[in-house]
Protein backbone atom coordinates (compact mmCIF):
# COMPACT_ATOMS: atom_id res chain seq x y z
CA UNK A 1 0.00 0.00 0.00
CA UNK A 2 1.35 3.65 -0.92
CA UNK A 3 -0.07 6.82 0.62
CA UNK A 4 0.18 10.21 -1.09
CA UNK A 5 -0.98 13.27 1.85
CA UNK A 6 -2.03 16.39 0.31
CA UNK A 7 -3.53 19.54 0.95
CA UNK A 8 -1.38 21.14 3.49
CA UNK A 9 -0.79 25.10 3.41
CA UNK A 10 -0.78 28.27 5.29
CA UNK A 11 -3.61 29.99 7.02
CA UNK A 12 -4.77 31.97 9.26
CA UNK A 13 -5.57 31.39 12.74
CA UNK A 14 -9.65 30.13 12.18
CA UNK A 15 -9.16 29.03 8.76
CA UNK A 16 -9.76 25.47 7.32
CA UNK A 17 -7.87 23.23 5.30
CA UNK A 18 -8.72 19.33 4.20
CA UNK A 19 -6.19 16.86 3.81
CA UNK A 20 -6.23 13.96 1.39
CA UNK A 21 -4.86 10.87 1.81
CA UNK A 22 -4.84 8.52 -1.56
CA UNK A 23 -3.68 5.32 -0.99
CA UNK A 24 -3.36 2.60 -3.27
CA UNK A 25 -2.03 -0.83 -3.84
CA UNK A 26 -3.57 -3.17 -1.96
CA UNK A 27 -5.87 -0.55 -0.10
CA UNK A 28 -8.43 -3.82 0.87
CA UNK A 29 -6.29 -5.10 3.09
CA UNK A 30 -6.49 -1.22 5.32
CA UNK A 31 -8.71 -1.55 8.28
CA UNK A 32 -8.08 1.94 10.08
CA UNK A 33 -6.66 5.04 8.41
CA UNK A 34 -5.00 7.49 10.63
CA UNK A 35 -3.78 11.18 10.70
CA UNK A 36 -0.52 12.17 13.50
CA UNK A 37 1.19 15.28 13.17
CA UNK A 38 4.90 16.47 13.98
CA UNK A 39 5.37 19.98 15.28
CA UNK A 40 8.97 21.45 15.18
CA UNK A 41 11.13 19.61 18.18
CA UNK A 42 8.11 17.63 19.05
CA UNK A 43 7.52 13.69 19.01
CA UNK A 44 4.95 12.98 16.36
CA UNK A 45 1.40 12.47 17.90
CA UNK A 46 -2.03 11.05 17.20
CA UNK A 47 -4.47 13.49 15.53
CA UNK A 48 -7.55 11.30 14.26
CA UNK A 49 -8.50 7.80 13.04
CA UNK A 50 -11.25 6.24 11.40
CA UNK A 51 -12.43 2.42 10.78
CA UNK A 52 -13.21 0.80 7.45
CA UNK A 53 -16.52 1.36 7.70
CA UNK A 54 -16.09 4.86 8.46
CA UNK A 55 -18.35 4.36 11.42
CA UNK A 56 -15.76 4.86 13.86
CA UNK A 57 -14.11 7.75 14.41
CA UNK A 58 -11.39 8.80 16.80
CA UNK A 59 -9.78 12.01 17.98
CA UNK A 60 -7.28 13.52 20.22
CA UNK A 61 -8.31 15.69 22.52
CA UNK A 62 -6.88 18.94 21.13
CA UNK A 63 -8.57 18.69 18.32
CA UNK A 64 -12.08 17.34 19.14
CA UNK A 65 -15.14 19.30 17.97
CA UNK A 66 -12.94 21.04 15.13
CA UNK A 67 -11.50 18.23 12.95
CA UNK A 68 -13.48 15.78 11.38
CA UNK A 69 -11.65 12.29 10.20
CA UNK A 70 -13.64 10.79 6.93
CA UNK A 71 -12.65 8.10 4.17
CA UNK A 72 -14.50 7.53 0.77
CA UNK A 73 -13.57 3.72 0.16
CA UNK A 74 -14.47 3.94 -3.12
CA UNK A 75 -11.88 6.56 -4.03
CA UNK A 76 -9.37 4.67 -1.75
CA UNK A 77 -9.11 8.10 -0.22
CA UNK A 78 -9.19 9.30 3.13
CA UNK A 79 -9.82 13.20 4.11
CA UNK A 80 -9.04 15.28 7.54
CA UNK A 81 -11.13 18.35 7.47
CA UNK A 82 -9.58 21.07 9.90
CA UNK A 83 -11.07 24.20 11.16
CA UNK A 84 -10.95 26.70 13.48
CA UNK A 85 -6.92 26.20 12.86
CA UNK A 86 -4.93 27.36 15.86
CA UNK A 87 -1.38 28.24 15.88
CA UNK A 88 -0.45 24.74 17.60
CA UNK A 89 -1.68 22.73 14.91
CA UNK A 90 1.26 23.79 13.02
CA UNK A 91 3.45 20.90 12.00
CA UNK A 92 3.68 18.20 9.23
CA UNK A 93 0.62 15.94 8.72
CA UNK A 94 1.19 12.06 8.46
CA UNK A 95 -1.21 9.84 6.78
CA UNK A 96 -0.89 6.25 7.80
CA UNK A 97 -2.91 2.68 7.21
CA UNK A 98 -3.27 -0.40 9.25
CA UNK A 99 -4.22 -3.91 8.55
CA UNK A 100 -4.91 -4.57 11.63
CA UNK A 101 -7.03 -3.18 14.89
CA UNK A 102 -4.63 -2.41 17.94
CA UNK A 103 -4.10 0.81 19.76
CA UNK A 104 -4.77 3.04 16.99
CA UNK A 105 -3.77 5.85 18.79
CA UNK A 106 -0.21 5.35 18.95
CA UNK A 107 2.24 4.89 15.86
CA UNK A 108 2.79 0.99 16.64
CA UNK A 109 -0.57 -0.14 14.54
CA UNK A 110 -0.06 1.52 11.67
CA UNK A 111 1.52 -0.83 8.67
CA UNK A 112 1.73 2.36 5.74
CA UNK A 113 2.80 5.78 6.26
CA UNK A 114 2.54 8.69 3.63
CA UNK A 115 5.09 11.31 3.05
CA UNK A 116 3.56 14.36 5.34
CA UNK A 117 2.54 17.65 4.00
CA UNK A 118 3.14 20.80 6.16
CA UNK A 119 0.12 22.64 8.08
CA UNK A 120 1.40 26.49 9.13
CA UNK A 121 -1.07 28.53 11.26
CA UNK A 122 -0.15 31.60 11.41
CA UNK A 123 -1.70 33.71 14.44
Amino acid sequence: VQLQASGGGLVQAGGSLRLSCAASGRTFSIAFMGWFRQAPGKEREFVAAVTRSGGNTYYADSVKGRFTISRDNAENTGFLQMNSLKPEDTGVYYCAASRSIGVITTESPYDYWGLGTQVTVSS
